[in-house]
């Protein structure tokens, strides 16, 4: 039993340890934990380090030391771009104040816990999540295709080794030599991006001397992200190069023999093929899959006017992992919903005033030389999605100055973003 003299001893002891905390409480910073480096997690970390007046504790997590841009690197497999051009380093980022960079893959998320457990064993708390880890390739969605397969046929649906691995096979198919690409299905990551790439390679084909080589483009889907568009081109630029068929036109894959690089359809067997580029179903970044954070078709729903999780208020979901409504997974658009999810961060952790939403997106996409067509929009937010307010896109009819202007403003948009991310 407590004597009254040591119960006011206590009482004072409690008060004098509670004004000690409240103080140190008051200082610490709130914890932005940030996974993936790209258009979308790397917009959101430039967002925040350049308007919180390091009233932030900012922590990036991000596996890979160099990153190569999946956006623009069809541009390398056509021979515009070089691929040291796509690549960076996050020396800039590790250089800003309040920022930590860690160089490792981010396992798992203890949602209850509010941290990242890391795969060196660590756990990175946060009081917000920002999840970005872009795509994961689904390898069980072409039959007779797999992991293992990939080294001979490449899907390149992500920058690195893969890309280098694609490029490498276009340039070695001989003149007369076959194509096959099986595109991909909806929704997948950049939509005009399969049919970029048929442009690009029939341009290399094209400028080696290669003009007898065909390129079959087997969809599983009745049309495509700016059609009329590419297909005036392929005539134009490449008669007789590029065959797209529909899915009512060759009765859907049936399987593929990497052995043989035999592709078999429902009404037609491509055989012995030069190359063939795999472009599978994708879904969101394995950690987002794990965490619980994805529907059944493997994104993550969001809410359209802060870019959160619908599944957890404390995490963010910026670009191709979420579910953007009317938005297509691009890097642009990954850069405009990054704003809208920084704006959010600030006004809950440092009460600011959050501006209504609103997200923009444009996608260029570059059939030869100095031929740019282009698509996008504004958009904005609903209870339901995120929804396509106005929209724009080239016309067919177009002067070769206005699509040299286009190809113009695409590598501006490119320098500008990698600027802002990188440097």
């Amino acid at each position: 039993m407590l004597n009254r003299r040591q119960m006011l001893m206590k009482g004072a002891m409690l008060g004098l340890s509670a004004a000690i905390a409240r103080p140190a409480l008051a200082q610490a910073k709130p914890k932005v934990v940030i996974i993936g480096g790209g258009p979308g997690g790397g917009s959101v970390l430039r967002a925040l380090s350049a308007t919180a007046g390091g009233k932030l504790d900012i922590t990036l997590i991000e596996a890979q030391i160099t990153y190569t841009t999946c956006f623009y690197s069809n541009l390398f497999l056509g021979g515009f771009q070089a691929l040291s051009n796509l690549q960076f380093t996050f020396d800039a980022v590790k250089k800003l104040p309040g920022v930590n960079v860690v160089a490792d893959v981010a396992e798992s998320i203890d949602r209850d816990g509010r941290a990242v457990l890391l795969r060196n064993g660590s756990r990175v708390p946060y009081d917000l999540l920002v999840l970005s880890p872009g795509i994961d390739i689904d390898y069980g969605s072409v039959p007779g295709w797999s992991k293992d397969a990939e080294e001979r046929m490449p899907h390149a649906w992500k920058a690195g080794p893969q890309l280098e691995l694609l490029k490498r096979q276009l340039d070695a198919v001989p003149d007369g030599g076959l194509i096959v690409m099986l595109a991909p299905p909806s929704p997948y990551r950049c939509p005009p991006g399969p049919y970029e790439r048929v442009s690009m390679m029939a341009h290399t084909l094209k400028s080696s001397g290669k003009t007898k080589a065909r390129i079959v483009v087997l969809d599983p889907k009745a049309s495509f992200s700016k059609q009329p568009l590419f297909q005036q081109g392929w005539e134009r630029h490449y008669p007789g190069m590029v065959e797209w068929l529909p899915p009512s036109i060759h009765g859907g894959i049936k399987t593929v023999n990497p052995g043989t690089m035999t592709v078999e359809t429902g009404f037609e067997t491509y055989s012995n093929a030069a190359l063939v580029n795999v472009i599978p179903r994708q879904t969101a970044g394995q950690i987002a899959v794990k965490s619980g954070l994805t529907d059944e078709k493997g994104y993550c729903p969001i809410d359209a006017f802060s870019m959160k999780s619908r599944s957890d208020g404390r995490i963010f979901v910026v670009g191709d992992a979420c579910i953007p409504g009317d938005m297509p997974k691009s890097a642009f658009a990954a850069n405009s919903q990054a704003q809208v999810a920084a704006q959010a961060i600030r006004a809950e952790l440092l009460s600011e005033t959050r501006p209504e939403a609103a997200y923009l997106n444009t996608c260029w996409s570059l059939i030869d030389t100095d031929d740019s067509v282009k698509i996008g929009g504004t958009y904005k937010p609903t209870q339901q999605k995120i929804e396509e307010a106005t929209r724009f896109i080239s016309k067919l009819e177009e002067s070769p100055d206005v699509r040299r202007t286009t190809f113009e403003e695409s590598a501006a948009w490119y320098a500008g973003l990698t600027r802002e991310l990188f440097t």
